[in-house]
């Protein structure tokens, strides 16, 4: 059988209440993971071997670049996908007053009263 899996997979460093109770991944794909995400994070690394045509499927499809058929694949992926760092880009200005004041055609040092 392929994914054979002796233990359940949990990844308690990405999901501290479970696969299931995430709300990423649909109730057959937190199965699925849950069943036989040891053996195809194993497959993934490279500490294990393909040992049936689904296995080398599976290797082949999260390998290459292209579009994504195979079931198991497809939602190995989408995990990979949730469990990558996301990249925050921000809006605001980050730096101290003589940098903004500078841009802003002035000096820190301008009091900017009138009353001078």
């Amino acid at each position: 059988m392929s994914f054979e899996s002796e233990k359940p997979f949990n990844d308690f460093q990405h999901f501290a209440r479970g696969i299931r109770r995430s709300g990423d991944f649909t109730i057959n794909e937190s199965e699925l993971l849950e069943r036989c995400g040891w053996a195809m994070m194993e497959l993934y690394k490279g500490t294990r071997k393909p040992k049936d045509k689904a296995e080398k499927v599976f290797l082949e499809q999260l390998n290459s670049g292209e579009v994504i058929t195979d079931h198991n694949a497809k939602v190995f992926s989408k995990y990979l996908k949730v469990i990558r760092p996301r990249h925050l880009h921000r809006l605001c200005s980050v730096g101290n007053d003589d940098t903004i004041a500078s841009l802003a055609g002035g000096s820190a040092d301008d009091s900017g009263s009138i009353d001078e």
